[in-house]
């Protein structure tokens, strides 16, 4: 018995192992998995450390605790000790907003996978970005015709859902979007069928912008959906081209403190950013809605965004605005190394040379990954805060929604510096497998 006691004590050291694999070595099968169930070790290391001293073996008894204990080391982190970004840049970013004239590739299946797609990748994201902006620099005085739609407030209510192949109840979607005043929705697993129930339910009323991506036969359960409660500056169908699903993304302006438009003059920064892009960017053309407005904003069926101008008091100070995605990397059964590359990709997002540090990014969806996975914390350490890590108050847990326990993190509300979190909650919504997951950012 004792032989055996120490065999599972060395399993266990050999199990968190993998979590320190450095960032993709971790996409073979099964690991993805066995690194997901790492934070429920414990529970067999302390039954077998209760059989070691029921015979008294006190030093497997040891190993075998300790195990246990290293098993808790990243959920204790969502307790005030998240994992910090490599990079040491002001506490405003920049986030492009992202235009229809960069056509790039889709479905990249080998992302990160050299110095020269690194370069691509850069130049597609920084090309859509600038493009964006320059559309924002060219009208003169638009601060004087702002109206609350046209402009995000300094804090604001965000919502993530996997939507599990379109099987989402949409009444209990839209009446939580209501109750908890929602200003950005972002939705993955989208069916067309879940969209007309969506707007049949009344979206469109509080929700009426919105971009969707490009459905794909290889899209993993559905293509995503990002919806805004205010006007979008710019808008693309797929932001960064991974292996998976199109990443849309829309641009707001924001508003300061004061309910006026944010201004270059009022922040540090200039403008550049850490060249770690390991995917590749897409800035193709558009395919935007804005449903029940009367803005002018129409529906484009995949044309150039029909967003007016909206610029900022001087040409030379532009405006600060936040870049909102909706992103579903694949799930490791679908193939592990597409899974990795995926979760990786997105960190050109951060990374793009004009998101910089001015304007904000928020990448939100089911990203199949929690620190526990190398890639994940790659990630962050790419650039981004996670949500329930920064506010510090405990894992906002989100699949199974089945079950009670046990449950991972697999949904995300990721964000550049600039913005402080609070209000993180996991909640059930009807007839789908995750639960959805809510923030409040605010302008730091």
């Amino acid at each position: 018995m004792i032989t055996f006691l120490y065999i599972l004590a060395f399993i266990g050291f050999v199990w968190l192992g993998l979590c320190a694999l450095p960032a993709g070595m971790e996409a073979r099968m099964p690991m993805p998995y066995l690194i997901a169930l790492t934070p429920f070790l414990w529970v067999p290391l302390v039954i077998f450390a209760g059989i070691g001293a029921w015979q008294h073996e006190w030093g497997v008894v040891s190993l075998l605790l300790v195990a246990a204990l290293m098993t808790s080391s990243q959920r204790i982190s969502y307790w005030g000790t998240g994992i910090k970004p490599h990079s040491t840049r002001d506490t405003s970013r920049e986030t492009g907003r992202e235009t229809p004239h960069t056509p790039i590739a889709k479905d990249t299946k080998q992302a990160g996978n050299s110095q020269k797609t690194n370069d691509f990748i850069t130049s597609a994201v920084t090309d859509a970005i600038q493009s964006a902006q320059s559309s924002i620099d060219s009208s003169p005085s638009s601060a004087t015709r702002e109206t609350a739609r046209e402009t995000l407030p300094p804090q604001f209510a965000v919502m993530t859902l996997n939507c599990r192949y379109g099987r989402a109840d949409a009444d209990d979607i839209v009446a939580n979007v209501r109750t908890r005043g929602i200003d950005v929705l972002a939705l993955q697993e989208v069916s067309d069928d879940l969209i007309a129930r969506l707007d049949a339910a009344g979206v469109g009323t509080l929700l009426p912008y919105r971009q969707s991506g490009e459905p794909k036969g290889s899209d993993n359960g559905g293509y995503n959906v990002i919806f805004s409660r205010y006007e979008p500056a710019a808008a693309v169908p797929n932001v960064v081209a991974i292996p998976a699903a199109d990443v849309p993304a829309i641009t707001l302006r924001l508003a300061g403190e004061d309910g006026g438009a944010h201004t270059a003059s009022r922040f540090s920064g200039d403008g550049s950013a850490d060249d770690n892009d390991d995917n590749d960017g897409n800035g193709s053309d558009t395919y935007g809605t804005a449903a029940g407005n009367d803005s002018g904003v129409g529906n484009t069926d995949r044309g150039a965004a029909s967003i007016p101008d909206t610029a900022g008091t001087d040409s030379n100070t532009p405006e600060r605005t936040v870049t909102f995605c909706s992103a579903h990397p694949k799930s490791p059964m679908r193939g592990c190394e597409d899974w990795s590359a995926g979760i990786l990709g997105l960190r050109s997002i951060a990374g793009a040379k004009l998101i910089g540090d001015h304007n904000i990014a928020v990448v939100m969806g089911d990203l199949n990954s929690s620190t526990d996975h190398p890639s994940f914390r790659a990630l962050l350490k790419g650039g981004f805060k996670d949500a329930s890590l920064t506010q510090g108050t405990g894992p906002h847990l989100t699949f199974p929604s089945w079950l009670r326990w046990p449950r991972i993190e697999l949904d995300h509300i990721l964000f550049t510096r600039g913005l402080k979190p609070s209000g993180v909650e996991s909640f059930v919504v009807k007839d789908t497998d995750h639960l959805a997951l809510v923030a409040t950012l605010s302008l730091r």
